[in-house]
Order: C-alpha cells, then structure tokens, then sequence
C-alpha cells in the first residue's frame, strides 16, 4: 500500500515504498538467497525432474504423492521462484517457512508525513512516528513460519540446500507431513484419504479452522486433478481422483472441525459490537476487530460506524497488500489511532480476520467517497518484491470471501467493482501523485478472477468496440524499475500489466499521465508509476488499431499496446461506452460522485467536486461500469448523532478513465452499446 495520504481524505493506508524509494529500505523487503539463482552454465533439468521428485520423496517417507502434489499446489502451485521466499518466508515448491532467514529486522511501516485522517471537516492529526517502528517479527515465532528448521532435522538435508534445492524441498515437505502423520498416532498410508489431519496441521497449528480449510483445498485439488508448466519449465501432473472422500473419523479425532461462520462474534467489549464475522463458511475466519474508541482532544479512530447498505449502498471491493507481516499488520489494526480496513487475508494458509463490520466505514482507500461504498481486503504482501509469492491457499481464500461479498451485496465481478489500491482515483489535482499504487504489477488477476468464477473471455469480434485486457501473466514480463532501489532494474517476472504508447512501436514514448507528471514529462517503467499501464480484466473502448497494435483511448488520449495475432494481450469485448455529448468539445472528469451544492444542509459544509487535470474530447469513448446518484457521508464526530447522508440529484457514471477509474456527470456524456 505505498504513496501517501491525500490531504483532504479520512483515509489513510500506510505509506510503503513510496514513488521516490527514499524510503525503500525501511520497508520489510524479502530477500532471496544469494545463491539461490542457478549459475550460467548450469545444465537444465529434464522437463520431468520435479515431478520425479515428488515421487521418489513419496516412495521415501510412504506419503501418498497425490498427497505431497495436492499439498504442494496450495503453496505454491509447484512453482519454485528461483529460490526466493514467499510473503511469509516460505521457500521452494513445498513452501518449508524459515521466516528469520527471509525476513529482514527492518521496520516494515514508514512514518507519514502527512495527515492520517484526511478529512477536510476534522481536524489535521498525524499518526505518531512510533507506530511505524514496530519489529517486523515476534521474539518468538509461531510454528507455521519455521517449518524449514524443522524438515532439516528430519532428512538430515542442510537449510541451504531445502532453500534452493527443489527435489530437496519436496523431501522436506514429505518428512513433515510423515512426522505430522506419526504424531496424530497413524501409520503412513497409501490411502490419501487417511492424511486429512496431518495436512491440516502442515499449514500450521495456530488455528484449526485455518488448517481444515487448507486441507479442505487440498483435497478438492486432488479430486480435480491439476496440470500445468511451472516457472522453471517443469511440467507437472496431478491425476484427477474424483471418488475422494475425506475420513471424517480421523479428522473429527484430531480435533479438527467443519468451517463455519456460524456463532463466532467479536471480542467482548467492542463498542461497534458484538456483532458476528462475516465470511463464507467455506473458509476460516476470525474475528480482531478495530478499536472505535475516543481518545485526546475529542478525536477517534480507527473507522466510522455507519449503516451500510441501508443509508449507502456498497458497490466495490478494493484489494490491498499489507506491505507488512501477518503479525505486524495484526497489531496495527488494533491501534485506534492507525487507520483501518474490514479483513485482512493470511498468505501461509488462507486465514482470514474480519476487522470492521462491513456495514461501517473504514479508512483504506484514500478517498472517501470509495471508502463510503467499499469493503476493504487486505493481502500480506509487498507490491515491489515481485518474487514475494502469494500461495494459492491465499488466492483461494481471498476469491471465496469476494465472492461472498458480491453475492452479499450484489456487487458485480468485473473490474470496475472488484479494483486494486492503484485503481481507486486521487480526489482532487492535488490528491492524485499520493494515491497508492498496490497490489501492483505482480498480482495475478486473470488467476483471481478464475478462481472468482468469472474469467475474462471474448464475448465479442473485432467489431465489438471493446478490449478486455488479458495477457498471459508468466510470459508478459514487462521491464519495471525501482522495487529495491530507484532506477535500478526489478527481477524478470510475470505481470498483469500492458505497456501503453504513444505510437505503434516500442520505442515511441510512453503515453503522459499529466495527474501524476504535471511537468508534461512522459511515463516511466518504475513500479510505483501507473501512468501508462493497463491491467487485465480492464476494458478499454477500441480507438484504432495497426498490424500487431491496439489503440485505446486513456486519459483522454489515444494509447497503443502490443496485441499481435497467436499472443493476444487482450480479447474483443462489448458493453456500454461513454462518449462527449455532441455540443461538448470537451468534458471534464472528476475523481469522486459528490452531490450539488444545493443538497447539503445546514450544519455540513459542501464538499466541492473539483475536475481532475484530465479532459475527454468530443470522439472519445470509455468503458461505463455503474450508473451512481451523488452522495456524501458526514462524520466528523464520534458521537454519531452528528452524522448524516447528503443525497443529491446530480447523477455520475464510472468509466474506466486510465489505470484509474474515473467519474463523468451524465448530463456531460452520452451513453450507447459499445458495437453501435
């Protein structure tokens, strides 16, 4: 979550890695071994190594393979990141945890110098300094972060080599899940139905529901089957067993239960509460809420209690990375005087902890009228580590609470209802150059929203007028700069994101970002500049194309991206565009849907709707996602009875303006199909 904090804007989320890197080292940054990365003249391994490996580690600790692969693929979808550590400090295909090795002692949370509130009818207030020097890590670590140790002692194999070894890792891992086996009082088993418990527990023993969940996953991996080319070019095989069943016997003995939401409150005592988790019953969930507690000269952190959707409605859900630890991220919700957001989900197994009710308000996206009708979902990861893996059981989890939550509240699954940190507009000129650029480049959407249900297809032909941008994420590896020092070139790795020019040729300019460059300067490849980015799912009206190049409009201009024939990054698409109306030369854009002055009452000062430094010119067309009447919420105080909901009659619509999204009043534009 980098950049900081908007000045007129209640929200403010942590500022990590902000654009200048000045900062970059006080950020937790995972660090891979330095003899992790094979040397140039290394032989490359047969295409069949890793999935030999499974089967001689299986053979070896008589743990059924399907068992190791099945177990394997929430960790890390057999992938072996060149030897570095996931979010959580796990290494290798196996993701043995070893986070004292991975993780460095730096502070994770940088001191903003800004305003950590932001709201123009409260006073300023800063967070205090000392809350952004926390230890990135407990004295003393869980058993779910240094199970590396641990696999060591079992296979006599040295910490190094289950680093950077991946046949070693996938030994590891097997000599765990034997030992877990043993401890629950069972023999090993060819049946992979007698391993329930054991893969529970090799996710961690901090929370059962968190391990049945992940054990859950495993075995519907297992009777779905999975194939797929890791990135090191292994191909890999998972036989699909549909008849599994899970020995309900063995893991009702081992202590472990179906997840439930059901019955699970806050802690005692919270003044928003109590009030029950909300989560699927198909993951685990927690509850560590948020304090709302009054403290100093009449302030109060760390949310607004509202009534959503009854006073406003909820239409998005913004994902985040923490930029911080599980641990660390955990003790700053807790802080009253720190900011906030509704859940936070666990990279190592998928646990998820719901802070605030999803009917409040909490303060995470930097701009408060996306902050009114959002929910906010925090990641553990870091944006510019691009080797900082996310697991698939942190995927899975993630895409079954949004999926909840779109159901919950109709909430479509597109991308201009299901947005990124980096896609939620600065609300003023002045606001834009703060906006945080998470989860950045190195989020797998295509994967998200496959695991969502509602993957990005062509629904149209090359007359469809739109583009659903869509490349293919492990082979687009566009060059990004910045993520350890400002310049300096980040690892080659797999992106959600197309690279936008000027011209139809790579060594045109890259299109002007004038919100985030004001100087006229053109866009960079640094991996906080979203400038001249375009992301998957995105969609973008057609502007013109040439040979192996699309055009799309962006920020008021026209915007090429490579898409040629046999490697398309980006389907033809339709819907509905917004475009000038025909006595308009021109049109502004603003960043928030706030009401006409005359709606508000006495007693609430206007909020003025300034334009944004863009302007839309007659001929142009943008993708229209929601259809939205101006409002405003009004909370300057903790006693709610000051709070109101300022309803206007001016009505706005959502376009996909850039990397952003972007709001029009739609007395400004027409509205049509797309393939009109």
């Amino acid at each position: 979550m980098r950049g900081s904090a908007p000045e007129d804007e209640k929200s403010t989320p942590r500022p990590a890695l902000r654009r200048s890197l000045t900062v970059a080292a006080a950020a937790l940054l995972l660090l891979p071994l330095a003899s992790a990365a094979p040397s140039a003249g290394a032989d490359k391994p047969r295409p069949d190594a890793l999935q030999r490996a499974f089967t001689q580690a299986a053979d070896r600790y008589h743990v059924p393979r399907s068992v190791l692969l099945g177990v394997s693929y929430l960790e890390s979808r057999w992938d072996e990141h060149g030897g570095a550590p996931s979010v959580s400090g796990g290494y290798g295909p196996m993701h043995l945890t070893d986070a004292r090795t991975a993780l460095s002692r730096a502070p994770e949370f940088t001191a903003p110098d800004g305003d950590a509130r932001g709201d123009g009818s409260r006073a300023r207030k800063a967070v205090a300094a000392d809350r952004a020097e926390r230890a990135a890590l407990p004295a003393e670590l869980p058993a779910r972060l240094r199970t590396l140790r641990r696999a060591a002692e079992l296979t006599g194999l040295s910490p190094q080599k289950l680093r950077t070894d991946p046949a070693a890792n996938v030994l590891g891992g097997a000599a765990l899940l034997a030992a877990e086996q043993r401890s629950l009082g069972r023999a090993g088993s060819a049946d992979p139905a007698r391993w329930y418990a054991a893969v529970a527990r090799y996710a961690g023993e901090d929370s059962r529901e968190a391990g049945a969940a992940f054990a859950n996953d495993v075995y519907a991996v297992m009777r779905q089957g999975q194939t797929r080319t890791t990135d090191a070019g292994q191909r890999v095989t998972l036989a699909a067993a549909p008849s599994l069943r899970i020995d309900s016997d063995q893991a009702n003995r081992a202590g472990l239960r179906q997840v439930s939401a059901a019955g699970r409150r806050a802690a005692p005592g919270d003044p928003g509460g109590p009030w029950e988790v909300e989560c699927p019953w198909t993951v685990a969930c927690e509850s560590v809420p948020a304090p709302y507690e009054e403290f100093g000269d009449h302030d109060y952190g760390n949310h607004d209690l509202a009534n959503r959707p009854r006073d406003q409605r909820i239409d998005t859900i913004v994902i985040h990375d923490t930029e911080g630890s599980w641990e660390t991220t955990l003790r700053l919700i807790k802080d009253p005087k720190y900011v906030s957001w509704h859940y936070t989900v666990r990279s190592s197994d998928g646990l998820i902890a719901q802070h605030v009710p999803t009917k409040d308000v909490a303060w995470h996206a930097g701009n408060w009228y996306v902050n009114s009708h959002s929910v906010g979902v925090e990641h553990e990861g870091f944006l510019a580590s691009p080797d900082a893996w996310y697991t698939e059981a942190m995927y899975r989890a993630s895409a079954r609470l949004v999926r909840y939550l779109s159901r919950k509240y109709d909430i479509p699954l597109d991308r201009q209802h299901i947005v990124g940190h980096d896609n939620v507009p600065g609300t003023t000129t002045a606001t834009i150059k703060g906006m945080h650029t998470d989860p950045g480049p190195y989020w797998d959407w295509g994967h998200y929203f496959t695991l969502l249900g509602a993957p990005f297809t062509p629904t149209a032909g090359p007359s469809g007028g739109l583009v659903t941008i869509r490349p293919d994420y492990d082979r687009n590896r566009p060059q990004y700069t910045g993520c350890a020092k400002p310049g300096q070139p980040c690892p080659s790795h797999g992106s959600t994101a197309v690279r936008l020019y000027t011209a139809p040729d790579e060594h045109a300019p890259l299109v002007r970002d004038i919100g985030l460059h004001p100087d006229g300067s053109d866009s960079t490849i640094d991996v906080n500049d979203t400038g001249a980015r375009a992301s998957t799912g995105q969609r973008f009206a057609v502007a013109d194309r040439a040979g192996d190049w699309t055009a799309i409009w962006y920020l008021g201009q026209k915007a090429w991206f490579r898409n040629p024939v046999g490697a398309r990054t980006a389907v033809n698409s339709r819907g509905l565009i917004a475009t000038p109306k025909a006595d308009r030369p021109a049109i502004p854009v603003y960043g928030r849907a706030y009401p006409e002055q005359a709606a508000y009452p006495a007693g609430v000062p206007y909020q003025a709707v300034s334009p944004l430094p863009y302007t839309l010119l007659a001929g142009q067309k943008y993708a229209v996602g929601d259809r939205v009447r101006g409002d405003y919420f009004y909370s300057p105080t903790f006693d709610v009875s000051g709070h109101a909901v300022v309803r206007g009659e001016d009505v706005y619509y959502e376009i996909q303006l850039g990397h952003r999204v972007g709001y029009v009043r739609a007395a400004d534009v027409d509205i049509r199909p797309s393939d009109a």
